[in-house]
C-alpha cells in the first residue's frame, strides 16, 4: 500500500438493522480529495449483503440513519441547504428526502419514539437576542471557556412541530428512550464539554418532558444510562470503582429507577458498552480484553458471564436490537477495517452483512499481525501488537518503529490500525512496527490502569523499552535502527523516551506534552490529569515538584535524538504551546528538529492533504536519520486539471 492508497480506504460506521430484520442501514465515508476531507453518506443493503445502494448524496455529510418503527421511513442528519445540520426523513421505498427540523442550531443523536410519532434529538442552545446584539457591537471578542448547554427535544412526524423537553444550567450528554417510550434515561453534566463529564449524574425523566429525577452522581465519566424493559432498573457505566471514586476501569452499575443504592457488578473486564437483553433477565456487554474486544452476556443476579464472540479483532459500532433479538456490529480485523456482521441475541455464529473491504486483502500485500508478550522491569506481563514487515525473513533484523496510541488509558487492539500510524505502508517499506499496551492503559485490571496515579511515568516508559528489547532478543528488531513515534499520549511518551535514552535514531512527537505544569492550564481537559499528580498546580501546597519531575522538559538537555514535531493550530487538548516549548528547547540545545503546524486543525488532523503531509514528512525523517536513504514524497491525487494540489502547512 502507498500512503494515498491508505488514505483512500473508506470507513463504515453506525449500522442499524431494520425492524423486520431484512435490511441494514450504515454510513460509508469516502475520501474526497477535491473537498479535502472524507464525506459520509447513508447506504442500505439487504442482510445477506445484496442490493447495496447509496441513499444520500451531496457535498455534505449524512449521518445517524435511524429506521422508523414500521420500517417505512428513514431519518438521518445532514446540512444540505440549511445553515446547520438538521433531521431529514425519506421513504424507504425511494424519493426525495424532506427536512423535518428547522432548529436554530444543529441537531444530533436521533431516536424514534416506539409509536413513530416523534423523533427525539439533542441540540446546543442558541444565542439570545441580547448576545447577538452584543456580538454585533464587539466584533470578534468572545468569552473564553464558556459554552452553550446541550438539551433534549423532539419533533412531531410528519408535521415537524418541535418541543423542547429539558432546560437549565446543565447538558444532556447522552439519553436512551425506554422500550415503551414513556421514560428517558439520561446522562447529565454541568456542561457539554468532555471536561464536564467528570461531574455528571444519572437520571430518569418522562418522555414528554419535565424534571429529571437524579439517581446517582456525581459520577466520573459516566455514560450509557438505559432503563430495563420493565422500567424498574437503570444500568450505566462509569470510569470509577464501586464507591463511584474516579480513575478506574469502566464498570457497569445498576440502580433502581425509583431511586436507591447503586450496585457495581464485579466483572473482570473494562465495560465499554452495555445493553439490556430482550427480556431484561440478562445484560449484554462489550468488554475490553486488552488486544481484543468481545461481547458477553451477563446474569445481573449472579454476575456470571458467557462469552458470545472470540477472535483477533476489535468490535466496533455495536448495537443490540431487542425487537429482533439481534446484535449488529462491525468487526475490525488486520485485513478488514470493519465490515458489518449480525449475531443472534443469545450467541451463535456471526453472519456477515457487508463486503465493503474485500478488495484490501485481494489487491494489497498487508502485514502479518501478532500479539507479543514480555516482562516489564518489575516482572509484570506486558503485551502489544507486532506488525511484521512484508516478505519477512526469519533471522533477519529489521528497523523497528515503536508507536504509542493517544488517550492514556485506551489500549491497542487487533485491527486494521489507525490511518495516522500507517503500519501497512511502514511494513511495505521494510519496517517492523510495535504498538505497546503499557502500564496505565485499561483492559488489564485496576492496578495496571492506576500505575500512573501519583506518578505518570513509573513503569509505562520502561514497559515500552522492555518490549523493544524483547523484539531485539528474539532477532526481529535491529538495535541500531530504532524509531519512536506517537500522537497525543503517544507524543508524550515519545517526549519522555527521547529524554530517557538516546537509543532511537529518529523520533516524531505529535501533539505531545512537554511541560505538565503549563499544560494543566492550557488543555481543555484536566479531570484525568489531576490523579496523576495528586492535586492541581494551583492549590495550596501544590505538588508542582511532582508535576515538573514528570515533565519531559525537565530532562530535555539529555536529548540527542533527531526529533520531528507536529501539532494542529487549533488543538485544545494538547495546545500548540506544548510543542513550541519542546521545539525551542531542542533547537537551543542543537538537536536536529523541525516543527510543523497544520492551520485550522484540531487535536486530530482532519484534512486529507494535512494527513498526507504528516505521513510524508515522518517517513522522510525516519528514512534520513535512521536508514540514511532518500525518500520520495507521495503527492495527492491529481485534480481535474491534471495537477496535484498543494499541501498547506506552516513551519
Amino acid at each position: 500500500m502507498t500512503l494515498v492508497d491508505l488514505l483512500n480506504v473508506s470507513s463504515l460506521s453506525d449500522p442499524q438493522l431494520s425492524p423486520d430484520a431484512r435490511q441494514m442501514l450504515y454510513v460509508v465515508a469516502r475520501a474526497d480529495w477535491k473537498a479535502n476531507r472524507r464525506i459520509g453518506q447513508v447506504w442500505r443493503a439487504n442482510v445477506d449483503g445484496s442490493g447495496a445502494v447509496q441513499l444520500t448524496t451531496g457535498a455534505n455529510d449524512a449521518s445517524s440513519p435511524r429506521w422508523s418503527p414500521d420500517g417505512n421511513t428513514i431519518a438521518f442528519v445532514t446540512r444540505r441547504d440549511a445553515p446547520q445540520a438538521q433531521a431529514h426523513v425519506m421513504s424507504n421505498g425511494g424519493g426525495e428526502a424532506r427536512q423535518l427540523t428547522r432548529h436554530a442550531t444543529g441537531v444530533s443523536n436521533l431516536s424514534w419514539s416506539p409509536d413513530g410519532a416523534f423523533i427525539y434529538f439533542t441540540a446546543i442552545d442558541s444565542k439570545t437576542d441580547e448576545e447577538r446584539a452584543r456580538e454585533a457591537e464587539t466584533g470578534e471578542v468572545y468569552a473564553f471557556g464558556e459554552s452553550k448547554q446541550e438539551h433534549l427535544g423532539r419533533v412531531g412526524v410528519p408535521i415537524g412541530a418541535e418541543q423542547r423537553l429539558t432546560s437549565g444550567d446543565y447538558s444532556i450528554q447522552a439519553y436512551q428512550l425506554s422500550r415503551d417510550g414513556r421514560q428517558i434515561a439520561v446522562n447529565r453534566a454541568p456542561g457539554p464539554l468532555q471536561e464536564d463529564s467528570a461531574t455528571g449524574d444519572v437520571g430518569v425523566m418522562d418522555a414528554t418532558g419535565g424534571e429529571i429525577r437524579r439517581l446517582a452522581g456525581p459520577t466520573f465519566r459516566e455514560g450509557g444510562a438505559e432503563l430495563s424493559p420493565d422500567n424498574s432498573q437503570v444500568l450505566f457505566r462509569a470510569h470509577a470503582n464501586e464507591k463511584l471514586e474516579g480513575y478506574y476501569n469502566d464498570r457497569l452499575f445498576l440502580i433502581p429507577a425509583k431511586g436507591g443504592a447503586h450496585r457495581a457488578l464485579k466483572l473482570p473486564h473494562q465495560v465499554l458498552d452495555a445493553h439490556w437483553s430482550k427480556d431484561g433477565k440478562s445484560i449484554f456487554i462489550l468488554a475490553n480484553l486488552g488486544v481484543h474486544t468481545e461481547l458477553f452476556e451477563v446474569d445481573p443476579a449472579t454476575e456470571a458471564e458467557r462469552q458470545l464472540t472470540d477472535g483477533r479483532h476489535a468490535i466496533r459500532s455495536w448495537t443490540f436490537h431487542p425487537s429482533t433479538n439481534q446484535h449488529v456490529f462491525a468487526i475490525d480485523e488486520p485485513a478488514n477495517p470493519g465490515d458489518v456482521w449480525r449475531l443472534p441475541g443469545g450467541g451463535g455464529q456471526p453472519v456477515r452483512v457487508t463486503r465493503l473491504f474485500d478488495d484490501l486483502a485481494r489487491d494489497f500485500k498487508l502485514p502479518r499481525q501478532e500479539k507479543v508478550e514480555w516482562k516489564g522491569a518489575d516482572g509484570v506481563t506486558v503485551e502489544g501488537l507486532l506488525f511484521y514487515p512484508l516478505d519477512y525473513v526469519q533471522g533477519k533484523r529489521y528497523p523497528l518503529v515503536e508507536q504509542d496510541h493517544g488517550v492514556t488509558f485506551s489500549s491497542n487492539s487487533f485491527g486494521f490500525g489507525r490511518l495516522s500510524d500507517y503500519p501497512q505502508v511502514l511494513a511495505a517499506r521494510g519496517y517492523a512496527v510495535l504498538q505497546v499496551n503499557p502500564r496505565g492503559v485499561a483492559g488489564y485490571g485496576d492496578a495496571y490502569l492506576r500505575d500512573m496515579v501519583g506518578h505518570y511515568f513509573k513503569n509505562a516508559h520502561l514497559d515500552v523499552l522492555a518490549g523493544i528489547d524483547h523484539l531485539i532478543k528474539i532477532g526481529i528488531a535491529d538495535p541500531d535502527r530504532l524509531i519512536k513515534m506517537g500522537w497525543s499520549a503517544g507524543g508524550t511518551m515519545t517526549n519522555k523516551l527521547i529524554t530517557f535514552t538516546n537509543r532511537f535514531k529518529a523520533a516524531s512527537s505529535g501533539a505531545g506534552i512537554a511541560n505538565f505544569i503549563s499544560l494543566y492550564a492550557q488543555s481543555d481537559v484536566r479531570y484525568y490529569r489531576t490523579p496523576w499528580f495528586g492535586g492541581t498546580p494551583w492549590q495550596k501546597h501544590a505538588p508542582t515538584d511532582l508535576y515538573w519531575e514528570q515533565s519531559p522538559l525537565k530532562d530535555i538537555a539529555k536529548v540527542k535524538t533527531p526529533t520531528l514535531i507536529l501539532v494542529g493550530e487549533r488543538d485544545v487538548r494538547v495546545p500548540m504551546p506544548q510543542s513550541v516549548e519542546l521545539y525551542r528547547a531542542l533547537k537551543s540545545n542543537g538537536v536536529p528538529t523541525r516543527m510543523y503546524v497544520a492551520p485550522g486543525e484540531p487535536h486530530g488532523w482532519r484534512e486529507l492533504r494535512h494527513q498526507l503531509f504528516k505521513m510524508n514528512v515522518e517517513l522522510d525523517w525516519f528514512e534520513r536519520y535512521a536508514l540514511g536513504r532518500e525518500y520520495t514524497w507521495e503527492k495527492p491525487p491529481a485534480g481535474e486539471d491534471g495537477t496535484s494540489a498543494s499541501i498547506d502547512i506552516r513551519r
